[in-house]
């Protein structure tokens, strides 16, 4: 798009229109309108791109219904690389009509911690009037930042990891931050929370946002340099994370060494590191944040763990629908984000289950949100340490 995507031709090209993916978007399966597809906005990008076609408010309304969960990467025979095809698309809508002020929130104001604490704290009086914070309501969301800290690991030999503690998480969900601490020092590795570390950028850069998702990108690669393991506990920072490759050399490297913290645990349960418990007699229901499946391809892990706690797991909705939150998706489609955070807790109801387990914090707000009060929702490793914690009693 005016040559700002040196690269989108070719990846267009790789599209064959056979529509595999549109029974497996959340969009098209709510509206069956071809525009609503992947195939529908791949043809849209390309109408741009080769010029019989303008950036207009149908094209921003095309792609910006797109909740941009990448299920239709999995789904695709040609391996279309779909997540990197809509974000030139939502950047370009950017450069048509500028956001300053979401902009401004998305590339600087998540790396204000005391914007986070206001809200955090005010949350429970927001939450009556901004539907997505209605999740926030579990007492876990208060807690003390992890980042700046450092934790010695069991063992003479414990190997370095680094924990990722993102914005939002730090923030919101410091219990899952120390639960993953807890049980990564249980497995042998010393865990290190570089102050310096800011948001991972997915938001900026899912919103068009391209120079800003950038220079976040460059901030975290130069405050976690080495070659430590990178552990990262929200799957949704994780999935980015993972493509810094698309901001260079440094960024392919930095890329290479995170990992989604249910891939470390798992890893150490099976090496014997960590214990396998005795049953609870508990079921978990566990749901798949879109960027554990689709944009990490990690699905497994997660019921690994869960398993080794003793749980009996119970698959909500394997390979389904997008739970609607989507980052700041229900700012501009809040009905469709509803629609499918309904649909979604109606599976985990038909599961009878009263235990749920989502790897990212996103899902976690959403499944709280229309979920009942008789649910607790929790990350797969939060289950484990507590599960460790009781053992050990």
């Amino acid at each position: 798009m005016k040559g700002n995507h040196p690269n989108l031709r070719a990846q267009l090209d790789t599209c064959i229109t056979c529509g595999l993916c549109l029974p497996e978007c959340p969009t098209y399966r709510l509206t069956g309108d071809e525009a609503a597809s992947p195939r529908g906005r791949i043809a849209a990008v390309a109408a741009i791109e080769f010029g019989s076609a303008v950036v207009d408010d149908r094209f921003d309304e095309i792609t910006g219904f797109c909740l941009q969960c990448r299920a239709c990467e999995t789904a695709c025979p040609s391996a279309v690389p779909f997540g990197s095809i809509i974000e030139a698309a939502r950047s370009e809508v950017v450069r048509s009509r500028p956001r300053r002020l979401r902009e401004l929130a998305l590339t600087r104001g998540l790396r204000w911690g005391w914007a986070l604490r206001v809200i955090r704290l005010l949350a429970p009086l927001i939450s009556r009037f901004v539907g997505p914070l209605r999740g926030m309501r579990s007492g876990k969301v208060f807690g003390v930042s992890l980042r700046g800290g450092s934790w010695h690991g069991a063992g003479a030999d414990s190997q370095e990891v680094v924990l990722f503690t993102g914005c939002v998480a730090d923030q919101w969900f410091p219990g899952l931050h120390q639960a993953s601490v807890a049980v990564l020092t249980a497995a042998g590795y010393s865990v290190t929370a570089p102050a310096e570390q800011t948001c991972c950028g997915a938001l900026a850069a899912h919103s068009g946002f391209e120079d800003g998702a950038h220079r976040l990108a460059s901030l975290n690669v130069e405050a976690l340099p080495g070659e430590a393991l990178i552990a990262v506990d929200v799957a949704g920072c994780g999935a980015h994370l993972k493509g810094y490759g698309a901001f260079g050399a440094e960024g392919a490297a930095f890329a290479g060494r995170v990992r989604d913290i249910n891939e470390l645990v798992a890893e150490a349960i099976v090496s014997g590191r960590l214990p396998t418990l005795p049953g609870r007699g508990e079921a978990v229901a566990v749901i798949d944040p879109c960027h554990l499946e689709h944009g990490q391809r990690v699905v497994d892990p997660p019921r690994a763990v869960l398993r080794a706690a003793g749980y009996e797991v119970v698959d909500a909705d394997r390979g389904g629908l997008c739970c609607g939150a989507a980052g700041i998706y229900q700012l501009d489609h809040g009905e469709t984000g509803e629609t499918l955070g309904v649909r979604k807790a109606a599976m985990v109801d038909a599961t009878g289950a009263t235990l749920v387990a989502a790897a990212n914090a996103g899902c976690e707000m959403q499944l709280r949100r229309f979920l009942d009060d008789s649910k607790v929702v929790r990350h797969p490793v939060e289950y484990y340490a507590e599960a460790i914690r009781d053992g050990s009693r």
